[in-house]
């Protein structure tokens, strides 16, 4: 079985537990999340959450790209590009 098969056949037990393991950066149990870890997590979330036709704004990772804030404050000072890394 292919990874992109198993990550859309999670459980929604496993599914929710990955999601807090990525939110906390630690499992239930506490230790921590490696890089790899997290990234694997981070891609069957996002997998299981497409598969079961979650709608796009309540995703993990979504952002609102219609609203422009800035996060410097009223000023509007514009902040630093965010870098995603592949």
């Amino acid at each position: 079985m292919k990874f992109e098969d198993a990550a859309q056949q999670l459980s929604p037990e496993i599914y929710e537990r990955f999601k807090q393991a990525l939110e906390l950066g630690k499992w239930p149990d506490g230790r921590v999340l490696s890089k790899e870890q997290k990234e694997i997590c981070l891609q069957a979330v996002i997998l299981y959450e497409t598969a079961q036709g979650i709608p796009a704004h309540l995703r993990t990772g979504y952002v609102d790209s219609s609203k422009k804030t800035s996060p410097c404050g009223p000023k509007g000072d514009e902040a630093d590009p965010v870098k995603i890394l592949h």
